[in-house]
């Protein structure tokens, strides 16, 4: 497998923080964290309904 640089904005990286924090405070299991290298956006799955993407702006949404 072919290993490949990870490279968030720091507001990414802090929302993907806050993000998994409020997840855990909330007791839910975060089944898939998951950097696209294409578009540069996060992939978060907890539980087995929320999605949530972190774009390079740090501003999450649910999806």
């Amino acid at each position: 497998m072919e290993e490949k640089n990870i490279n968030p904005t720091n507001e990414q990286a802090q929302a993907c923080l806050r993000v998994c924090e409020w997840l855990s405070n909330g007791y839910r299991n975060i089944q898939l964290f998951r950097f696209d290298y294409q578009t540069g956006d996060v992939y978060i799955l907890a539980g087995d309904e929320l999605q949530i993407i972190v774009p390079s702006s740090g501003f999450w949404y649910f999806l």
